[in-house]
């Protein structure tokens, strides 16, 4: 994380423009380290860090609220750890997820392909953000990185880690709005946190218990009204702007009594991590997750309303954004309704299609 910070270092010595310029949206920044210090618990010998779009991701994050010093901090101040799930993309055995020492931010590595095609859509992407003020479910791209080490490659992306920084995770699922071959496997449900899916979430009966679209009655408006709106903007502008599909809501629960159970048992025989870490209290104040919209400063968490018969807090964003309805999908498409009907519910299916089906999915369940 030692070219993050050079290269944020660096950018605080530039204004930031007035307007983005179409050469923003190509633009990188290169470093190249002969370690003449050489020590191989700290930086190779030799590398090369690059970093893509500096200008464009640094009004990114800006829109998201994140300020540049925060991001190299978050990167920086301690090592990140290495995730074995991931809390914000799709997840296959090439790559690797780490989360910041705050566990505020997710890294990333992904194929030179993902990054040609996070180009391709950038400019969109950040009009977007911009139109909706920084309100949006989709993934926050906060960065966009390659290092070179003895001639391999590694590329790399930063996003806001959906998932609560203090409120541990109690179930998690993966929805499409889909329900063949959309289950759990036995050796995912063997997991100490499995990744559950649509089939299962329905066999459960579960429902997001968000309070009511028309809110209180006296003209407040609540959780759900605001969550619906930012998911139709969403939807409509994966299917309609981006036409894109395969993508997913990444939702996580968390079980507010069983959590403060948790930590009084465990309070006695813990070192605090943030204490160890010299992690600041920032001030936030910690909601109980009954009404009230971003808790504990997570930007996807809500909390559920306050006639809920049980308290809970639900971490949700729409992730997995990438994938184009191309001539692989179409033969994925013809072959999965050949093995399972021209009615079945499979999951791959053209943008619009998608969107319409995904959006109806998740209003329903709330």
């Amino acid at each position: 994380m030692w070219g993050v910070a050079h290269t944020v270092a660096d950018l605080s010595a530039l204004p930031a423009p007035l307007m983005l310029l179409p050469d923003d949206f190509k633009a990188h920044c290169k470093l190249r380290v002969d370690n003449h210090l050489f020590s191989r618990e700290h930086l190779p010998a030799h590398f090369k860090f690059k970093e893509y779009c500096p200008v464009v991701f640094r009004d990114i994050r800006e829109r998201f609220g994140l300020d540049d010093q925060d991001y190299a901090s978050s990167l920086t101040r301690g090592a990140p750890t290495r995730s074995s799930s991931s809390s914000s993309a799709d997840n296959n055995n090439s790559e690797r997820i780490f989360h910041s020492y705050d566990r505020r931010l997710v890294v990333k590595t992904v194929s030179a392909e993902d990054v040609s095609e996070i180009h391709n859509v950038l400019k969109r992407y950040h009009q977007f953000v911009v139109e909706c003020h920084g309100q949006t479910l989709l993934p926050q791209f906060l960065g966009m990185y390659k290092l070179t080490v003895e001639g391999a490659d590694t590329f790399a992306v930063v996003t806001r880690n959906a998932f609560g920084r203090r409120r541990a995770v109690h179930r998690k699922y993966d929805l499409k709005g889909s329900t063949v071959a959309r289950e759990a496997s036995p050796r995912e449900r063997a997991k100490l946190l499995p990744t559950l899916k649509d089939v299962d979430f329905l066999r459960e009966e579960r429902r997001l218990h968000l309070g009511e679209v028309d809110g209180d009655g006296n003209g407040n408006y609540g959780n759900k009204c605001h969550f619906l709106e930012k998911l139709r903007r969403d939807v409509d502008f994966l299917g309609s702007t981006l036409k894109v599909m395969d993508y997913r809501l990444l939702l996580g629960i968390h079980d507010v009594e069983r959590g403060e159970r948790e930590e009084d048992e465990g309070r006695r025989r813990r070192t605090s991590d943030e204490t160890a870490l010299g992690i600041e209290e920032d001030g936030e104040q910690r909601q109980d997750g009954t009404g009230g919209g971003v808790v504990d400063g997570d930007v996807y968490a809500i909390g559920s309303h306050g006639g809920a018969a049980k308290r809970e807090v639900y971490f949700m964003a729409i992730v997995g954004i990438l994938t184009h309805y191309d001539a692989r999908k179409k033969a994925a498409h013809a072959a999965k309704t050949v093995k399972h009907g021209v009615h079945a519910d499979i999951s791959t299916v053209n943008p619009d299609t998608y969107a319409k089906r995904f959006l109806e999915f998740v209003t329903t369940i709330l």
